[in-house]
Protein backbone atom coordinates (compact mmCIF):
# COMPACT_ATOMS: atom_id res chain seq x y z
CA UNK A 1 0.00 0.00 0.00
CA UNK A 2 1.20 3.64 -0.72
CA UNK A 3 1.44 6.62 1.30
CA UNK A 4 -0.04 9.65 0.06
CA UNK A 5 2.48 12.67 0.80
CA UNK A 6 1.18 15.37 -0.57
CA UNK A 7 0.31 18.32 2.16
CA UNK A 8 -0.21 20.42 0.15
CA UNK A 9 -3.91 20.11 -0.21
CA UNK A 10 -5.15 19.70 3.16
CA UNK A 11 -2.86 22.51 4.29
CA UNK A 12 -4.33 25.43 1.34
CA UNK A 13 -8.12 23.62 2.71
CA UNK A 14 -7.01 24.64 6.14
CA UNK A 15 -6.13 28.07 5.46
CA UNK A 16 -9.15 28.72 2.95
CA UNK A 17 -11.65 26.87 5.59
CA UNK A 18 -9.75 29.28 8.82
CA UNK A 19 -9.85 32.73 6.69
CA UNK A 20 -13.40 31.81 6.21
CA UNK A 21 -14.50 31.53 9.50
CA UNK A 22 -12.75 34.98 10.33
CA UNK A 23 -14.73 36.80 7.47
CA UNK A 24 -17.94 35.30 8.54
CA UNK A 25 -17.07 36.77 12.12
CA UNK A 26 -17.43 39.92 10.95
CA UNK A 27 -20.14 41.86 11.02
CA UNK A 28 -22.35 38.88 10.89
CA UNK A 29 -26.12 39.50 9.99
CA UNK A 30 -27.32 37.73 13.41
CA UNK A 31 -24.70 37.82 16.31
CA UNK A 32 -26.13 35.10 18.35
CA UNK A 33 -27.36 33.06 15.07
CA UNK A 34 -23.60 33.23 14.14
CA UNK A 35 -22.49 31.74 17.54
CA UNK A 36 -25.21 29.17 17.13
CA UNK A 37 -24.35 28.07 13.49
CA UNK A 38 -20.63 28.60 14.32
CA UNK A 39 -20.30 26.14 16.92
CA UNK A 40 -20.65 23.09 15.08
CA UNK A 41 -18.15 24.34 12.84
CA UNK A 42 -15.35 24.42 15.55
CA UNK A 43 -16.41 21.20 16.56
CA UNK A 44 -15.75 19.35 13.36
CA UNK A 45 -12.72 21.96 12.38
CA UNK A 46 -10.71 22.17 15.42
CA UNK A 47 -10.75 17.88 15.67
CA UNK A 48 -9.45 17.28 12.42
CA UNK A 49 -6.57 20.13 13.25
CA UNK A 50 -6.02 18.43 15.92
CA UNK A 51 -5.60 14.70 14.67
CA UNK A 52 -3.97 15.55 11.48
CA UNK A 53 -0.74 13.87 12.27
CA UNK A 54 -1.80 10.91 14.27
CA UNK A 55 -4.84 10.05 10.86
CA UNK A 56 -4.38 11.41 7.90
CA UNK A 57 -7.54 11.18 5.86
CA UNK A 58 -7.27 11.32 1.97
CA UNK A 59 -7.00 14.28 0.17
CA UNK A 60 -10.46 13.40 -1.15
CA UNK A 61 -11.76 13.04 1.83
CA UNK A 62 -10.70 16.01 2.91
CA UNK A 63 -12.15 18.21 -0.10
CA UNK A 64 -15.91 16.31 0.94
CA UNK A 65 -15.57 17.84 4.12
CA UNK A 66 -14.14 21.18 3.78
CA UNK A 67 -17.21 21.80 1.31
CA UNK A 68 -19.85 21.81 4.38
CA UNK A 69 -17.38 23.84 6.55
CA UNK A 70 -17.11 26.64 3.53
CA UNK A 71 -20.74 26.19 2.99
CA UNK A 72 -22.33 26.24 6.53
CA UNK A 73 -19.31 29.03 7.48
CA UNK A 74 -20.58 31.20 4.71
CA UNK A 75 -24.25 30.75 5.73
CA UNK A 76 -23.33 31.68 9.45
CA UNK A 77 -22.63 34.76 8.17
CA UNK A 78 -25.71 35.63 6.50
CA UNK A 79 -28.12 33.37 7.92
CA UNK A 80 -28.91 30.90 4.90
CA UNK A 81 -31.60 31.99 3.54
CA UNK A 82 -30.48 35.89 3.23
CA UNK A 83 -26.97 34.44 1.60
CA UNK A 84 -26.87 36.11 -2.04
CA UNK A 85 -28.17 33.24 -4.58
CA UNK A 86 -30.22 34.77 -5.89
CA UNK A 87 -29.11 33.93 -9.37
CA UNK A 88 -29.88 30.15 -9.47
CA UNK A 89 -33.14 30.68 -7.75
CA UNK A 90 -33.23 33.27 -11.21
CA UNK A 91 -32.19 30.14 -12.71
CA UNK A 92 -34.90 27.18 -11.22
CA UNK A 93 -37.51 29.57 -11.60
CA UNK A 94 -37.66 29.63 -7.30
CA UNK A 95 -38.63 32.25 -5.44
CA UNK A 96 -37.02 30.34 -2.14
CA UNK A 97 -33.43 30.70 -1.45
CA UNK A 98 -31.73 27.56 -1.70
CA UNK A 99 -28.02 27.88 -0.66
CA UNK A 100 -29.28 26.03 2.68
CA UNK A 101 -29.88 22.77 0.48
CA UNK A 102 -26.97 22.80 -0.77
CA UNK A 103 -25.13 23.48 2.43
CA UNK A 104 -26.90 19.84 3.78
CA UNK A 105 -26.35 17.89 0.29
CA UNK A 106 -22.43 18.67 1.35
CA UNK A 107 -23.34 17.23 5.11
CA UNK A 108 -23.80 14.06 3.55
CA UNK A 109 -20.56 14.42 1.66
CA UNK A 110 -18.61 13.29 5.10
CA UNK A 111 -20.34 9.64 5.06
CA UNK A 112 -17.03 9.20 2.53
CA UNK A 113 -14.50 10.29 6.09
CA UNK A 114 -16.42 7.93 8.03
CA UNK A 115 -16.14 4.95 5.64
CA UNK A 116 -12.43 5.42 4.96
CA UNK A 117 -11.64 5.67 8.69
CA UNK A 118 -13.38 2.30 8.96
CA UNK A 119 -12.35 0.84 6.34
CA UNK A 120 -9.05 1.26 6.96
CA UNK A 121 -8.80 0.98 10.43
CA UNK A 122 -9.80 -2.87 9.87
CA UNK A 123 -12.96 -2.23 12.01
CA UNK A 124 -15.69 -3.74 9.03
CA UNK A 125 -15.45 -4.38 5.10
CA UNK A 126 -15.45 -1.27 2.98
CA UNK A 127 -19.49 -2.25 2.53
CA UNK A 128 -20.09 -2.22 5.94
CA UNK A 129 -18.11 1.08 6.35
CA UNK A 130 -20.07 2.81 3.31
CA UNK A 131 -23.79 1.53 4.67
CA UNK A 132 -22.55 2.94 8.04
CA UNK A 133 -21.72 5.94 6.87
CA UNK A 134 -24.74 6.48 5.00
CA UNK A 135 -27.02 5.60 8.18
CA UNK A 136 -25.20 7.82 10.31
CA UNK A 137 -25.48 10.81 8.29
CA UNK A 138 -29.13 10.23 7.96
CA UNK A 139 -29.01 9.94 11.96
CA UNK A 140 -27.27 13.12 12.19
CA UNK A 141 -29.58 14.76 9.80
CA UNK A 142 -32.44 13.62 11.86
CA UNK A 143 -30.58 14.80 14.75
CA UNK A 144 -29.80 18.18 13.77
CA UNK A 145 -33.65 19.48 12.37
CA UNK A 146 -34.33 18.30 16.03
CA UNK A 147 -31.55 20.51 17.31
CA UNK A 148 -32.91 23.37 15.07
CA UNK A 149 -36.47 23.50 16.14
CA UNK A 150 -34.89 22.98 20.00
CA UNK A 151 -32.81 26.54 19.56
CA UNK A 152 -35.98 27.97 17.10
CA UNK A 153 -38.43 27.82 19.97
CA UNK A 154 -36.16 29.01 22.74
CA UNK A 155 -34.44 31.77 20.62
CA UNK A 156 -38.02 33.21 19.35
CA UNK A 157 -38.56 36.18 17.61
CA UNK A 158 -36.50 36.76 14.09
CA UNK A 159 -33.30 35.19 15.51
CA UNK A 160 -34.98 32.14 15.73
CA UNK A 161 -36.60 32.63 12.81
CA UNK A 162 -33.69 32.72 10.83
CA UNK A 163 -31.61 29.86 12.36
CA UNK A 164 -34.88 27.51 11.45
CA UNK A 165 -34.11 28.85 7.72
CA UNK A 166 -37.62 27.01 6.81
CA UNK A 167 -38.63 30.32 4.88
CA UNK A 168 -42.14 29.13 5.24
CA UNK A 169 -41.52 25.61 3.54
CA UNK A 170 -43.49 23.07 5.64
CA UNK A 171 -41.65 20.45 4.40
CA UNK A 172 -38.38 22.02 4.91
CA UNK A 173 -36.93 19.32 7.78
CA UNK A 174 -37.86 16.63 5.41
CA UNK A 175 -36.44 18.17 2.21
CA UNK A 176 -32.83 18.99 4.08
CA UNK A 177 -32.45 15.52 5.64
CA UNK A 178 -33.39 14.30 1.55
CA UNK A 179 -30.48 16.58 0.67
CA UNK A 180 -28.45 15.13 3.41
CA UNK A 181 -29.15 11.30 2.38
CA UNK A 182 -28.76 12.00 -1.34
CA UNK A 183 -24.91 13.77 -0.95
CA UNK A 184 -23.72 10.59 1.28
CA UNK A 185 -24.87 8.70 -1.43
CA UNK A 186 -22.68 10.55 -4.15
CA UNK A 187 -20.34 10.74 -1.90
CA UNK A 188 -20.52 7.04 -1.61
CA UNK A 189 -20.03 6.22 -4.86
CA UNK A 190 -17.24 8.19 -5.29
CA UNK A 191 -15.62 5.95 -2.11
CA UNK A 192 -16.10 2.75 -3.80
CA UNK A 193 -14.61 4.15 -7.17
CA UNK A 194 -11.65 5.84 -5.42
CA UNK A 195 -10.98 2.68 -2.74
CA UNK A 196 -8.66 5.26 -0.23
CA UNK A 197 -9.03 1.71 1.77
CA UNK A 198 -6.43 0.55 -0.59
CA UNK A 199 -4.08 3.13 -1.29
CA UNK A 200 -3.64 4.79 1.62
CA UNK A 201 -1.79 3.41 4.76
CA UNK A 202 -2.57 4.60 8.76
CA UNK A 203 1.36 5.31 9.26
CA UNK A 204 2.02 9.51 8.65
Amino acid sequence: MTVNKDKTLPLILAIIISSTIVWSGINPAFPEVWIAEIVPIILIFLPLLITYKHFRFSNAAYLFMSCWLILHTVGAHYTFANVPFEWFSELIGSERNHFDRFAHFSIGFYAYPIAEYLSRKGHCSPFLAGLFGLCAIMAIAAGYEIIEWWYAVLAGGEAGIEFLGSQGDIWDAQQDMLADTLGAITSLIFFFFNKPYRTYTNAY
